[in-house]
């Protein structure tokens, strides 16, 4: 059940550090695990009081709302903007260690609260809705994956517990400068499945990176459950976009640092042969808008000339990830879109913060701009291809 976000800030300031003071310790100390500060990111705690400042000097045009938990209990939010027939979906820190599009999205639902000509416009003609650190507990915790173990997974699903844990669980090792073997946890970010009723069953794991996955956290459970009440609500998701960092990569032909990558493929085209085995989602998918939407963001931080802004590349294509978000949702309709800024906090922590948010920031910009006016449906689904590569390397 969805609840407003100011029945929770309350009890959660009072009860958190009784009922889980593991994690408590964690959030307080915003452990790095690496010798990078981020105290210039956004914590759980001041996500929520974000959320709560803005829905009020909003007077109403900001709706928050509790829509789940994560792992550990923390309230899981979205922000909703605008009245609009099309409706835009934006996710950030599904991964904790990947942090600018949370602040990103915090700007952005100021602007498009305020009074001006332009925002009102966006509000009539979009449904906005935000999901800021929908994995809270790797955000406070600094890390990629979650804090689930796979005993409690089978605890919630006992039907896998003749079940090999799923592939995308870590119990061991040092991954991104944390310790995985003593606080293990799940990558989210492979856990969705094309199919939103999907059961999960002992014969589909452990799965792999090109197989779905089976909706076994409460992450994205309730991802998933704000799609298909949105999908209910409106009839569909127009528009998916899913904010991310990566490694340290160039722009291919050139010496220059990639400061943001895009992408519109995660799953192959289901009407041709090569995606023949999603035949079944093959009237949704909308490949050519999927296009459209990165060409928009694309084109504008081109426009910025010789600059960062304009150190723009495709992201790694010919992929087949349905276990994603990206690619579950693009099955089901939505057009989508990959943002993947430079380095994450174990790489470079909040070196070049202001940079790289005010990128996803400029490029969400285009997009939602573009969805309003219609003026994306007007541009070259080629000119994607036109976009340059992604390379590890210098040329």
């Amino acid at each position: 059940m969805k609840k407003k976000i100011v029945s929770t800030i309350g009890i959660l300031g009072l009860c958190t550090s009784l009922a889980l003071p593991v994690f408590a310790a964690d959030t307080v100390n915003r452990e790095t695990h690496h010798e990078y500060s981020i105290s210039g990111f956004i914590s759980h705690s001041e996500l929520q009081k974000s959320l709560k400042q803005i829905e009020k000097s909003s007077n109403g045009v900001v709706e928050v709302e509790v829509v789940g938990q994560s792992h550990k209990g923390l309230d899981i939010y979205t922000a909703k903007v605008g009245t609009g027939d099309k409706v835009i979906l934006i996710q950030s820190e599904i991964h904790g260690n990947e942090k600018t599009g949370t602040v990103a999205i915090l700007n952005l639902l100021k602007n498009l609260s305020t009074n001006s000509k332009e925002a009102k416009k966006i509000r009539e003609e979009v449904t906005l809705v935000f999901m800021p650190m929908m994995n809270p507990d790797a955000s406070e915790g600094d890390k990629r994956r979650n804090s689930m173990t796979w005993d409690e997974v089978v605890k919630n699903f006992p039907q896998l517990a003749s079940a090999k844990p799923s592939w995308n669980y870590l119990d061991r090792g040092i991954s991104q400068s944390y310790d995985y073997g003593k606080n293990p946890g799940f990558d989210v970010n492979r856990d969705f499945n094309p199919n939103l009723n999907y059961v999960p069953t002992a014969q589909d794991f452990p799965g792999a990176s090109d197989k779905p996955g089976w909706f076994i956290t409460p992450e994205s459970q309730t991802s998933r459950d704000v799609y298909k009440a949105l999908k209910a609500e409106y009839g569909n998701v127009d528009v998916f976009v899913d904010l991310h960092h990566q490694g340290m990569y160039y722009v291919d032909g050139t010496s220059d640092e990639v400061t943001l990558s895009l992408s519109a493929q995660f799953v192959p085209d289901p009407n041709t042969p090569k995606g023949a085995k999603y035949a079944q989602f093959a009237d949704n998918y909308n490949y050519d808008f999927s296009r459209q939407l990165n060409v928009a963001a694309y084109k504008e931080l081109q426009s910025y000339g010789n600059s960062k802004f304009t150190n723009i590349s495709l992201y790694s294509q010919g992929l087949d990830l349905p276990g994603t978000a990206l690619g579950s949702y693009a099955l089901n309709g939505s057009g989508t879109v990959l943002f993947e800024v430079r380095g994450q906090t174990q790489m470079m922590g909040q070196k070049e913060k202001g940079q790289l948010v005010k990128s996803v920031e400029r490029g969400l910009e285009a997009i939602i701009k573009g969805v309003a006016d219609g003026s994306v449906e007007k541009l070259n689904p080629e000119d994607y291809e036109k976009i340059p590569l992604t390379s590890s390397r210098p040329s």
